[in-house]
């Protein structure tokens, strides 16, 4: 089986050093992770998921998140803008992201920071279509504002709305727009009844997996605040964790999970397709190899 983590944070502090994240995208590749994606959050880790994703053979996406917008310099647009035309021929780049609206945060949910964070949504959506790029959308509390806005710009290349935990509404929206819809480790959680239904009752070929490591830990790595309290660490959420999360999507869904990896994959390549070049890659590569999984 062949599995796509669509959205993981490789450059995060909570991995530590760079050789302690590889290690751990090299036992996610032993698993059948063949390809992951890191997206950028700020200007400043810019290079640190180019050299990641290019050390892993993995893709990455340059932008600017909205939680990261109180910090972010006027410039910085233009600064993403150069890094695009720079790096156009990178077939690493696969998208711009991850860029999007938050409305769960208070406050950036009021002047000023709320009309900043539409504003870098809105120029980051126009130097996606100038380049001809999908988006990787963070989506809290703001589905109907990025649709609006997508509607506005007329954005035609599609991507992902990471976390998605909408309605069947605006996750239809989405589709209609060519968005495919990011599903992690919240869906593993036996409480998340109305995320788990919906998951359940997509067309398959909307969804697209991901551990937005290490963030959005699953169930089996979640510690309670109390528990943390009395010493014991957070469960360390990375791409090793994407084939379990996988195999709990198969089993709400009553399919095989060989056929969830296949089609899960398969909608990756169709929101990124720059993936495929990476994919492929790979797969040459094993093949030389003997079909053994290749050290990263």
């Amino acid at each position: 089986m062949i599995w796509i983590d669509s959205h993981c944070h490789l450059d995060a502090a909570e991995f530590g050093p760079i050789p302690a994240g590889l290690r751990l995208r090299a036992l996610a590749a032993e698993r059948g992770v063949a390809v992951c994606v890191l997206p950028a959050v700020q200007v400043a880790n810019f290079e640190a998921v180019r050299a990641i994703a290019h050390a892993t053979g993995d893709g990455y996406a340059l932008g600017i998140h909205p939680l990261y917008v109180p910090q972010a310099q006027d410039t910085d647009g233009a600064t993403l803008d150069a890094a695009l035309k720079g790096l156009k021929q990178d077939q690493h780049l696969v998208a711009v992201g991850e860029i999007g609206l938050d409305f769960f945060v208070p406050e950036l949910c009021t002047a000023p920071l709320r009309e900043l964070q539409e504003r870098f949504y809105r120029t980051q959506l126009a130097l996606a279509q100038k380049h001809d790029l999908p988006v990787i959308l963070h989506v809290r509390r703001s589905a109907d504002r990025l649709l609006k806005h997508l509607r506005e710009a007329s954005f035609s290349h599609g991507g992902i709305a990471h976390a998605f935990n909408g309605s069947e509404q605006q996750a239809k929206a989405f589709l209609d727009r060519g968005f495919k819809l990011g599903f992690g480790g919240a869906l593993t959680f036996e409480r998340a009844l109305l995320l788990r239904r919906l998951a359940a009752s997509l067309p398959l070929d909307s969804i697209v997996l991901e551990t937005d490591a290490p963030d959005m830990p699953p169930h089996w790595l979640y510690v309670t605040a109390q528990q943390r309290a009395l010493g014991q660490p957070q469960g360390l959420n990375s791409p090793c964790e994407l084939p379990r999360i996988g195999a709990v999507l198969a089993g709400l869904r009553c399919m095989d999970v060989a056929e969830l990896a296949h089609a899960t994959t398969a909608n990756a390549l169709a929101a990124l397709p720059r993936l495929k070049a990476l994919l492929d890659a790979k797969s040459a590569v094993q093949s030389l190899a003997g079909s053994k999984p290749v050290a990263l």
